[in-house]
């Protein structure tokens, strides 16, 4: 396939449908580590929601197709129902099709999530595919994220391609399997990217300590990537930019979280979406603090995903202490 124009952004990670199984009678402990239910009895639930066509990548392209990206996403289906109920989703919300691939015999990924108060366990299992990486051409900025456990050899086509287009920013948000590759697996994908993103407990996973989110910052930046990005849940954000070192408390929920499936890629790719669109590092951190808020107060991540227009109508209002803060 020749390409006749150049995207803004793809994004390369696995797609998923989750079944959203909200709980009824649970109990977590005293530091919320560990969700209980009563073995062997039928436990009852409130309701099921089923959310096609999400994963880090999918949600994504998403993001920044609401934005106005030219967007595609380089993934794999099943050649099943569900597959075609994730490509049908995609299409319908603006990302191009150009990269999705089905596999006819194979089966779509499909995950449930224990849906408990205002968080998820979220209970998943990677189909395995044929993995290769398509002719994407040079996309303004290249997104990697989650990808299953049978991955490795296409991590390699992808750290060649990075290789070889310098020119192609790159954005990693590494799922679990990423990072229990690790880093030096993976060196020359954390050496390229330009920016990374991490939760601090991914981040204590990668470096093997338990330190605060400001001192994990720099030594994941100390692992390559230009800008690193660490979010800390409700607290809010740290980034570093290898010269400074900045907090960012979150944008004012209107209302109490409903589910926080997704916050973390809504501020990952909605960061990265405004980069490219030619923001400075403060205002895009600031535009995917915004939509993180509004994606917790939907189920699923991509429902409560905003508009540019939107975004910049919450940033018109936001409070004077709303900002990037050296530390």
């Amino acid at each position: 396939m020749i390409l006749t124009y150049m995207y803004d952004f793809i994004a390369i990670g696995d797609t998923v449908i989750d079944a959203f199984i909200r709980l009824k009678d649970a109990r977590t402990n005293r530091d919320h580590s560990t969700l209980t239910l009563a073995f062997g009895e039928k436990i009852p639930y409130e309701s099921v929601e089923i959310v096609p066509a999400v994963g880090n990548s999918a949600n994504a392209t998403v993001a920044a197709a609401k934005l106005g990206l030219i967007s595609a996403l380089v993934t794999h289906l099943g050649g099943d129902e569900y597959g075609m109920k994730c490509l049908e989703t995609l299409i319908e919300k603006g990302v191009a099709k150009d990269f999705i691939i089905s596999h006819s015999g194979r089966k779509t990924n499909y995950h449930y999530v224990l849906w408990y108060e205002s968080d998820r366990t979220i209970l998943v299992k990677h189909e395995e595919y044929e993995r290769h990486l398509p002719d994407i051409g040079k996309p303004k900025w290249l997104y990697l994220s989650s990808l299953g456990p049978d991955s490795f050899e296409y991590h390699r086509e992808i750290g060649k391609y990075i290789k070889e287009n310098q020119d192609v920013k790159l954005a990693f948000q590494p799922g679990t399997f990423q990072i229990n590759l690790g880093t030096e697996t993976l060196k020359e994908i954390y050496k390229r990217a330009d920016i990374f993103f991490v939760n601090i407990e991914e981040a204590r996973t990668i470096l093997a300590e338990n330190s605060q989110g400001s001192t994990l910052v720099e030594k994941i930046h100390a692992l390559g990537p230009k800008i690193v990005v660490l979010t800390d849940g409700s607290r809010g954000a740290y980034a570093f930019d290898g010269a400074n070192k900045y907090f960012i408390s979150p944008y004012p929920d209107p209302k109490p979280p409903l589910e926080r499936t997704g916050a973390g890629d809504a501020l990952a790719s909605t960061t990265v979406a405004a980069l490219a669109m030619g923001k400075t590092l403060e205002e895009a951190v600031k535009w995917g603090m915004i939509n993180a808020m509004s994606v917790v107060q939907q189920v699923g991540a991509q429902k409560g995903l905003l508009t540019r227009s939107q975004i910049e109508a919450y940033l018109a209002k936001a409070p004077a202490d709303f900002k990037l803060k050296k530390i």
